[in-house]
């Protein structure tokens, strides 16, 4: 385990019994099937956007489901491996709204280094089975996470893309923060309400309001 500040709040959270029962249904998926992230990776987003750095909380629904995409950050996917669907999507939105040009790689280590965490509702997945890992858990782990994120006495905009994301809602009421929703990047979904929805912008000028250096969304 990795120690930051989100360090207390994790271990506190594996030792719970709804925790318990995710771990072990866990062990079993790993020694069994092919299962992403690698376990090792399944925390990254906690790794490396410290409690106190957060400046945006981009919420996704579960991992990316093919063989070298997801590495413990949403949407995003090492330098090397093709660019999925989604975050096409997602930097087809940037170049709109912000002008930036398209990237060549997925990586996004650039955005979690100025506090963008990469979040999903559920944190694994079996290979080639999207949602497979839903109802088992990790719902009520990222309902945790969101408030405790709440809690936070810091500006934080919260960017919830797709149902599954919209509906940890309800856990964000503090005023300090911004919540914006949208259409998840999907080729199936991104022309119900990603496309044009602005969020890139709207983020940078709230932070900019609350005096808070604002995210440059370029991949270099």
């Amino acid at each position: 385990m990795f120690e930051n500040k989100w360090t207390p709040f994790l271990k506190n959270e594996f030792e719970q019994p709804y925790f318990k029962e995710l771990s072990t249904f866990l062990k079993v998926e790993y020694q069994t099937k092919r299962i992403f992230p690698p376990r090792e990776e399944v925390f990254s987003t906690f790794e490396h956007v410290d409690m106190d750095k957060i400046k945006v909380v981009i919420l996704g629904q579960d991992p990316y489901h093919q063989p070298n995409q997801a590495h413990g950050m949403s949407f995003s996917v090492k330098k090397g491996v093709k660019i999925p669907p989604s975050l096409e999507n997602i930097y087809k939105e940037i170049n709109s709204d912000l002008g930036l040009p398209i990237p060549n790689h997925g990586y996004l280590m650039q955005w979690a280094n100025q506090g963008v965490m990469l979040l999903n509702t559920v944190l694994t997945v079996e290979c080639s089975r999207a949602f497979s890992h839903r109802n088992k858990g990790w719902e009520t782990f990222t309902d945790i996470v969101l408030q405790k994120l709440n809690t936070l006495d810091q500006p934080i905009v919260f960017l919830l893309w797709g149902r599954p994301s919209q509906n940890k809602e309800v856990f964000l009421d503090n005023p300090l923060h911004l919540v914006l929703k949208a259409a998840h990047p999907s080729p199936l979904s991104a022309y119900g309400g990603f496309f044009g929805c602005k969020h890139f912008s709207q983020c940078n000028d709230f932070l900019t309001s609350k005096n808070v250096t604002p995210i440059d969304w370029r991949i270099y």
